[in-house]
């Protein structure tokens, strides 16, 4: 009976099927994974609710998820599967990008099923093992099973060695595909990286591995590689014979907000720069892979990551900035410095803003200074990527009012995703007078469609095993050995004086001090 519903069901969300949009016709390729089980580990907690469990219902919506398709919450929690799913219903009410039909709702609610156990306890991954065996049975799901890890850090490696305990990596052939998606923060330092590294390896392969970093899914970094790599325009100019700089800046204008505690833990290196901000910075130098391959691709990146001098003592202290902000006025309200926000020590030397200076020794790129900046309590929320061009060797119209600035191309992940250009062009009139002006494309208003969100791209990537847009093992550690010299050269060094910018403005002096010792200035986003 329960699979004759199911085929209703499944007819019934076929034909409900909104109408098509003639304008996204050949912009996306429909792939349909595998039959399989997600197991969310961590499914009581808030990324679960804002992020994975709104993006599994987006995918559902879209028919992008297959009709043999479950997921197994595993909490701690006293739930039953109706009452988890009644609170799933809640989160998807508060946080989905499109609301869903209220049939289409309750198929997807119908899938998800509570199994409540400890980490730590033996006996739940036992009868997690048999539930699953029992749903490949019942459901059809051949054993195809993706571990999601939406958990605190420290519990990776118990997760991990239990699932190896009860051989639920295992892939025999003919018997399903095995893999596991971790959160970040992978490690809080090189040495515990590449420890959690080694624990993961003793029971998956690297080829089931899938570290997640959210910032991969955006459609604007997934545009970057077509922008470079699929137009003949732009490539010829991307080296340092025509590039003067390169600044990526991640803003935001909130706080902490009620991650205090993890805050103080972190800080913006270990929270922002290690990873998304050296994400974006190789993907903006890495050279052409050789296919669009997810080694060939995340092999570039390693790369330029290693091409990056590890940070010495000194400079650490010349070429990189940390901040915190105190009291001040965002968005015309009112806000607390970082040290009076919940769970934060009261003289807490935890840096909410960084600023930073990288050279990459290639043939490509020596002597091109990237600039990167992040920091919250910032004016407005916005991520960008700057490729500033040198200016013309002659300048001919020095003599007009204003002379041209020199070129930008400004690529846009948040929240205005587009894609900017920076030129000069006379005034209409009898005169000579050259004004900058910009050539602005946005996705909104040329393709008419709301992007998808980034867990929503990079879970469908796991399920159909595309790693394009994970870390690797690698790529984990040759980041992690740029950033931690950067932290420990702040822990032996004297007590910063915090706080050193107020909330609403653009980070400490000594960051417009960084990079006009260059000669230039943060561009005004």
């Amino acid at each position: 009976m329960r699979e004759l519903r199911l085929e209703r069901t499944g007819k019934r969300r076929r034909a409900a099927q909104t109408e098509r949009n003639p304008l996204r016709e050949g912009l996306r390729l429909e792939r349909v994974p595998d039959p399989h089980v997600v197991v969310l580990f961590g499914a009581t907690g808030d990324l679960s609710h804002r992020k994975v469990f709104p993006a599994l219902a987006q995918l559902w919506r879209t028919n992008l998820l297959p009709q043999d398709w479950m997921l197994v919450a595993v909490g701690r929690r006293p739930y039953t599967d109706e009452t988890f799913r009644v609170e799933i219903g809640r989160s998807l009410a508060e946080f989905n990008r499109v609301p869903l039909d209220r049939e289409i709702e309750r198929q997807f609610l119908d899938r998800i099923v509570y199994h409540r156990g400890d980490f730590a306890d033996d006996g739940a991954y036992d009868r997690l093992a048999e539930r699953l065996d029992g749903m490949d049975r019942e459901h059809g799901t051949t054993g195809n099973r993706l571990f999601y890890l939406a958990t605190q850090s420290s519990a990776f490696p118990l997760i991990v060695g239990q699932l190896g305990r009860t051989g639920l990596d295992h892939e025999v052939h003919g018997g399903g595909w095995r893999r596991i998606v971790i959160e970040k923060p992978f490690g809080r330092d090189l040495d515990s990286a590449r420890r959690l590294n080694r624990e993961v390896g003793k029971v998956f392969r690297e080829s089931q591995v899938y570290r997640i970093d959210h910032y991969l899914g955006k459609e604007t970094v997934r545009n970057l590689m077509v922008f470079r790599f699929g137009n003949g325009i732009f490539e010829p100019l991307w080296n340092r014979r025509y590039v003067d700089h390169v600044q990526i800046t991640m803003a935001e204008s909130i706080g902490v907000e009620e991650r205090g505690s993890f805050y103080e833990e972190t800080g913006a290196t270990r929270d922002v720069v290690q990873n998304h901000l050296l994400q974006l910075l190789t993907l903006v130098a890495m050279e052409p892979p050789a296919t669009f391959e997810a080694d060939a691709l995340r092999d570039e990146k390693v790369k330029v990551l290693r091409a990056i001098p590890e940070p010495t003592r000194a400079d650490a202290a010349r070429n990189v900035v940390r901040g915190q902000y105190g009291p001040g006025w965002v968005a015309a309200q009112q806000v607390r410095g970082y040290r009076e926000e919940p769970e934060v020590d009261p003289i807490s030397e935890t840096e909410s803003f960084v600023a930073a200076r990288f050279q990459i020794d290639d043939w490509r790129w020596s002597g091109v200074p990237f600039y990167l900046r992040a920091g919250k309590r910032l004016p407005k929320r916005a991520t960008e990527i700057a490729i500033q061009f040198k200016d013309v060797p002659h300048r001919l119209f020095r003599d007009a009012a204003v002379d041209p600035e020199p070129n930008v191309l400004a690529i846009r992940i948040q929240p205005d995703e587009g894609i900017l250009l920076r030129f000069g062009s006379k005034v209409p009139g009898l005169g000579l007078d050259i004004r900058t002006v910009t050539m602005d494309f946005t996705y909104g208003s040329a393709f008419s469609v709301d992007s998808p969100d980034a867990y929503e791209t990079l879970l469908l990537d796991a399920m159909l095993g595309d790693a394009s847009l994970f870390t690797r093992e690698d790529e984990v550690e040759a980041a992690w050995a740029i950033a931690t010299p950067i932290v420990d050269s702040w822990l032996d060094g004297p007590a910063p004086e915090f706080p050193n910018y107020a909330a609403g403005t653009w980070g400490p002096e000594a960051a417009e001090t960084l990079i006009e010792r260059d000669g230039r200035r943060w561009r005004r986003i």
